[in-house]
């Protein structure tokens, strides 16, 4: 039986080459991190050294598919002109270090317009990813992160999603496809025939194949909310029957997914949610 690559977000504390092992004593085929202070516009360049650790890491390690989330105070939509030019530096800089890296997945969250417009802010994204790949590695895939809609937030429609992808085609950009935020956004895939609905819609709109991640979030609040609350997964309004048919759906075993939600002192609540999903998908422990 081929088996779904689980993970989760890992800690680069002390090295960004110690997050392989902390992912690997959990039992974990797939992982995500960051490379830098999240909450930070300045980093300090990678260590050559670190750089080749994590390298020889990742070689060696069952850990078969490896993303990076970027900075949260990256905002590509937004209209002030000088985060406008820090977001775009910060995210060359993301690309670049991946491309280091050998890590070929860059999660994003598309940007808020702060109250300029939909249109406006989506216009925006363009003309910033425009900028930022002219002069980006080309071996990095961009994974525009679908978001729950919070405030001015793009992305929690699929147009949206899909207007950005052809706004700049000069990319193949993927699809971070986080539960949580979906389903707060106003997809309901909390049972068979919603689960079935949504998909369709999404394969409709923007594609299927172009998913290349899934975030693993339950969500605390009712559909439609719009509000950005992780669960564990079963545990929220989606439920284990949403996520069942998540799990047993052909076209996703090859795509990776990582769990966001609290690791527990023991990592008991990553170990749960691991084995429930993998329970969820017919595998066998």
């Amino acid at each position: 039986m081929t088996r779904h690559p689980l993970g989760v977000h890992a800690s680069i504390a002390g090295g960004i080459e110690k997050a392989f092992p902390r992912a690997e004593q959990i039992g974990c085929t797939a992982l995500q991190i960051f490379t830098r202070n999240a909450s930070r516009w300045q980093s300090k360049p990678l260590d050559p050294v670190k750089v080749a650790a994590f390298r020889e890491a990742m070689l060696k390690s069952p850990i078969t598919q490896v993303f990076v989330h970027d900075s949260y105070l990256i905002n590509l939509a937004t209209p002030d002109d000088d985060k406008w030019q820090k977001s775009k530096a910060a995210f060359g800089d993301e690309l670049r270090r991946c491309s280091q890296l050998g890590v070929q997945g860059l999660v994003m969250h598309p940007g808020a317009h702060l109250d300029t417009g939909e249109e406006t802010g989506l216009q925006r994204i363009a003309a910033a990813f425009k900028e930022i790949l002219a002069e980006a590695p080309e071996n990095v895939q961009i994974l525009l992160e679908t978001t729950a809609g919070m405030g001015s937030h793009l992305g929690w429609r699929f147009e949206q999603l899909a207007r950005i992808i052809d706004l700049v085609p000069q990319h193949d950009f993927g699809i971070c496809f986080d539960t949580c935020h979906v389903f707060a956004a106003g997809y309901d895939f909390s049972t068979a025939e919603g689960y079935s609905a949504v998909m369709a819609e999404f394969e409709h709109i923007v594609g299927c194949e172009k998913i290349r991640l899934f975030h693993i979030n339950d969500s605390k609040k009712p559909c439609g909310s719009r509000v950005d609350l992780h669960e564990h997964a079963g545990l929220g309004q989606i439920g284990a029957s949403g996520f069942a048919c998540l799990m047993r759906d052909h076209r996703f075993t090859a795509v990776a997914k990582i769990l966001e939600t609290p690791q527990g002192d023991e990592h008991e609540y990553d170990l749960r949610n691991l084995a429930l999903l993998r329970q969820l998908a017919g595998e066998t422990t």
